[in-house]
């Protein structure tokens, strides 16, 4: 059974799997990944048929991806898979139902980053469609980072990321004219760093 399901899903996130359950995204046809790494969270859309692309700045990892579109959907253009940075998508506006965006937010050199990038995936998104992200916060971990300058903090784990407090994450909701279609959540692992689901309907 094991083997069975990831064969079907891959190793894809847990949250991105919960909505999967949920029927959230049986509407959705077009579909784009951003920071896809070597395709993880793409198995399963790969398999059903949908149209799929994908970015990452690692060039390596979209050689990879390539390949398993290759594999599990040879119709798709190797081109649907690109070298790109999040703050500059290179597709039209209003391009795709649901944009996956996990881990990598994140990543952020400071505020005037994370909102370029925001916004970049905001631009691709067809009205009415999907965002689905999943990046680093304070929530529940507040006295234990420290701030290192420009939005971002040292973790307790060691690492070094920009962090969202939930008021900034429910401004930016508001500010994108969006809807949350699925409550903050925070996972926090052992308070060494804590990983928040924004799920998000462009209205």
């Amino acid at each position: 059974m094991n083997e069975q399901l990831a064969a079907q899903f891959g190793n894809i996130d847990i949250y991105l799997f919960d909505q999967l359950l949920k029927g959230t995204f049986e509407g959705c046809r077009s579909i784009i990944d951003i920071g896809c790494g070597s395709g993880r969270n793409i198995v399963y859309f790969l398999q059903q048929g949908y149209d799929v692309y994908g970015i990452d700045q690692d060039a390596g990892a979209v050689s990879r991806v390539q390949q398993l579109a290759a594999k599990l959907a040879p119709a798709l253009p190797a081109d649907n898979f690109r070298v790109a940075g999040v703050d500059g998508l290179p597709f039209e506006s209003s391009t795709f139902d649901l944009a996956i965006c996990s881990a990598v937010l994140h990543f952020a050199r400071d505020t005037h980053h994370f909102e370029a990038m925001l916004q970049s995936v905001w631009r691709v998104l067809k009205p009415g469609g999907f965002m689905f992200a999943r990046l680093a916060s304070d929530i529940g971990i507040e006295a234990l980072v420290r701030p290192i300058g420009n939005h971002r903090y040292l973790l307790p784990d060691g690492s070094e990321r920009y962090l969202v407090t939930e008021q900034e994450l429910l401004h930016y909701t508001q500010a994108l004219n969006g809807e949350l279609f699925e409550p903050l959540k925070t996972t926090n692992v052992s308070n060494l760093r804590a990983m928040t689901t924004w799920c998000l309907r462009k209205k």
